[in-house]
């Protein structure tokens, strides 16, 4: 999953394009938008007349997550997009049995039906995801707990800014108290240093604070600040497919080499 408490860091940038470039080098990807303001949604080019199953539905138990998963018009990379409707969702799902694991449980039925993370995209055929990347709110909501309650492992990005250290000391607390009770398994996989801006003294301040402080779980990529990442969303695209060579999108395809090295790493041991 990727999360941070706080808001404009680059979770949903993050999201859509760590799973474009996962996608890129066949690592079938699928990316769940579980905040209601539905950006990854948007991001990957699936228009609202196409959100037609959600993870709304999902939650609610109105459908599978096999039937909400819609394809991108990138090779490998699917959604289970996000509406409006899910801002509802926190106080319909108040009184909900197993309410923190709904969306564990919609995954565990889910792998069920063949392969640890398997499901149907195009014409209906099947596909095995290497990658499940969950976007989340920028606040700690039930939605944010049913993610980390699901998840295998935490992405976090973190801006090059002042108050960068005290959201990462929030956040770690809290996923501490949610490996207590909902997910023993739960870790960090890793810090995303983003929007890093070199001519700025604080950016390279702010990462050389983080990485004293957290020392191995920084990634070595840095994504910098970048108006052709800023500029992507609006043509429904991630940044890798709206100009390829721009440095965001190269950060991006470096960080996914780091992560698949994470991955086999942390499930090797």
């Amino acid at each position: 999953m990727v999360a941070n408490q706080k808001g404009g860091v680059g979770k949903t940038t993050t999201a859509i394009n760590l799973g474009t470039a996962l996608a890129a080098v066949g690592e079938p990807t699928l990316v769940i938008d579980i905040d209601p303001q539905g950006n990854a949604s948007t991001g990957l080019g699936v228009p609202q007349s196409a959100r037609t199953i959600t993870i709304y539905d999902v939650l609610m138990g109105e459908a599978s997550l096999a039937e909400a998963i819609v394809p991108t018009r990138i090779p490998n990379l699917s959604l289970v997009p996000a509406t409006v409707d899910l801002s509802g969702a926190e106080l319909e799902l108040i009184d909900r049995p197993r309410r923190n694991f709904i969306l564990k449980d919609a995954l565990a039925e889910y792998s069920a039906d063949g392969s640890s993370v398997h499901g149907r995209t195009g014409e209906d055929a099947p596909t095995r995801f290497s990658y499940v990347l969950i976007d989340c709110p920028p606040s700690l909501t039930l939605l944010t707990i049913n993610a980390m309650a699901a998840a295998d492992a935490v992405m976090v990005p973190l801006q090059c800014e002042f108050f960068a250290l005290e959201g990462l000391s929030q956040l770690l607390k809290t996923i501490e108290r949610v490996r207590a009770s909902l997910n023993p398994s739960l870790d960090i996989q890793g810090i995303v240093l983003t929007m890093f801006d070199k001519r700025n003294k604080l950016s390279d301040q702010v990462a050389a604070d983080v990485r004293q402080n957290m020392g191995e779980k920084v990634y070595s990529t840095v994504i910098p600040r970048n108006v052709r990442m800023s500029e992507a969303p609006s043509h429904g695209v991630p940044a890798l497919v709206y100009d390829l060579r721009c440095p965001g999108s190269q950060a991006y395809i470096k960080l996914a080499g780091e992560l698949i090295q994470r991955e086999r790493s942390r499930l090797a041991a």
